[in-house]
């Protein structure tokens, strides 16, 4: 009797130890589960910012010739370094072509961030007119019909505000205010005509990027 009450308990030890086993092994697999339920249940979508650099303005700008360092001479005032391809001597005028380049930072809700470069020096001119020549090709003036995402009104400090949200042909919207007689005019259009600036790279001229510059019409 003694050894059959012995075996009795054995077998409950057995069976109380396969239940501690099966259950550390439900909460083990539990555990892994939560800890990859993101990637077995995630339903949302990512989404990552698009990042471009495009040309942004130029301009031209008087100067003087300062000290002669080689090949390469200093513009006055800023003793910006550029090469002497004019053969220039110390105290002459000149004219340079000046960029500024862009950033452009585009969320998911077609929403831009901007971040501008510093003016830098492109090349030197003997003269103004080669120097405007050359900034009337690289900002070019356009008529064109772009589209209209839409028209909205808003409340500020009790007063009603209007805006037009456009999309340009480089794909990113702005958003513009415009008055009531605008709003009711654009109110069920879906093309509308603007004034854009094309803004070319200098390097690669069949690269640009379209600024408004106001309404057509």
């Amino acid at each position: 009797m003694f050894k059959d009450r012995e075996g009795h308990a054995a077998g409950r030890r057995a069976r109380g130890t396969l239940l501690t086993t099966v259950l550390l092994l439900a909460v083990m697999v539990l555990s892994a589960c939560s800890a990859n339920s993101g990637s077995v249940f995630h339903t949302g979508t990512d989404t990552s910012d698009s990042v471009s650099r495009v040309p942004w303005d130029y301009r031209v700008v008087e100067g003087k010739v300062g000290d002669l360092v080689g090949s390469d001479m200093t513009i006055l005032p800023d003793n910006e370094l550029l090469p002497n391809d004019g053969n220039y001597a110390t105290g002459d005028t000149v004219w340079t072509l000046q960029f500024v380049d862009a950033e452009l930072i585009t969320d998911a809700d077609q929403k831009n961030e901007i971040k501008l470069s510093a003016w830098t020096t492109l090349k030197s001119y003997a003269d103004q007119k080669a120097a405007t020549e050359d900034l009337a090709n690289l900002k070019v003036s356009i008529t064109t019909d772009v589209d209209l995402v839409g028209v909205y009104k808003t409340e500020y400090q009790s007063k009603t505000r209007n805006f037009a949200v456009l999309e340009l042909p480089s794909g990113n919207r702005i958003k513009q205010p415009i008055d009531d007689k605008r709003y009711t005019a654009l109110e069920k259009q879906k093309k509308v005509s603007v004034v854009l600036e094309e803004v070319h790279d200098f390097a690669d001229y069949d690269s640009a990027y379209a600024k408004f510059r106001g309404w057509a019409k």
